[in-house]
């Protein structure tokens, strides 16, 4: 029986060279589509996901945490993350039968990834793997600590900054940088992806590529062309912050708890 096998990445690089190495596997093996948002996940999950036998799939993508993809869709389709974040809280995932493999990866790993899911499915286990990832994302969650403060460097020393000041994090060249309320600015020695997994996400909204920001930040949302929302927000800003016609419907979910 062919293996059909789908792809959530949103690094085209990393994205084509998976999907090199998985097609490669085998001549049984097929990837039916290569997708790299939340959004597009979950549409093409809802349509054609019955037809899929695994998933591979990053945790950070360009519209949030792929976890989300759960909430919007019910799997039943085990998966085999890959991903740059490492944290020991992700071995669960291989406690419970769900595989992971950190980038950079390289060609073994993934070969060895698709052996333990064939080795699931002749054992007759892979049926109980989704249910153990939501177990083990739920207990992510639960132990997951967010930060309360940021030590930055200010002129000649470090200061700490309470992260209930910030308003807004942007990346300019991949170079993390906060913006406080009082609109003044610090460089912080970290990447939006891992920002992210560290800031409430009650609190904090990954808007687009660029801008994660704070819910106090957001003075009102207005409509703006082909479906997308554009925030006005305080304090202002030279940089306009736009959310996507995709992205809308999850925003006013956020904006509305």
């Amino acid at each position: 029986m062919k293996l059909n096998v789908a792809i959530i990445e949103d690094e085209p690089a990393t994205a084509r060279s998976l999907k090199y190495i998985i097609e490669n596997a085998g001549v049984d093996i097929s990837v039916l589509a290569t997708l790299g948002s939340i959004a597009d996940s979950s549409s093409w999950l809802k349509e054609h996901g019955h037809n899929c036998h695994v998933l591979f799939m990053d945790i950070s993508l360009t519209d949030g945490l792929s976890f989300e993809i759960f909430n919007q869709v019910k799997l039943d389709t085990p998966v085999i993350f890959v991903t740059a974040y490492n944290d020991y809280a992700l071995k669960a995932f291989k406690a419970n039968g769900i595989d992971y493999i950190l980038k950079p990866f390289d060609e073994s790993e993934i070969i060895q990834a698709l052996e333990k899911f064939n080795r699931l499915k002749q054992a007759g286990n892979i049926s109980t793997v989704n249910d153990d990832l939501l177990t083990a994302i739920a207990n992510i969650k639960q132990q997951m600590s967010y930060k309360k403060s940021f030590l930055v460097h200010y002129r000649d020393k470090l200061i700490p900054l309470a992260s209930t000041d910030i308003h807004f994090f942007y990346s300019i060249n991949e170079i993390a940088h906060a913006i406080t309320h009082t609109g003044q600015r610090y460089i912080i020695d970290t990447t939006l992806e891992k920002l992210q997994l560290q800031l409430d996400p009650v609190q904090f909204y990954r808007a687009n590529r660029q801008f994660i920001i704070n819910r106090r930040a957001i003075i009102e949302v207005n409509f703006y062309f082909n479906g997308r929302f554009i925030l006005k927000v305080q304090p202002e800003l030279k940089e306009t912050i736009l959310i996507s016609k995709a992205k809308t419907p999850e925003f006013k979910d956020w904006m509305n708890v």
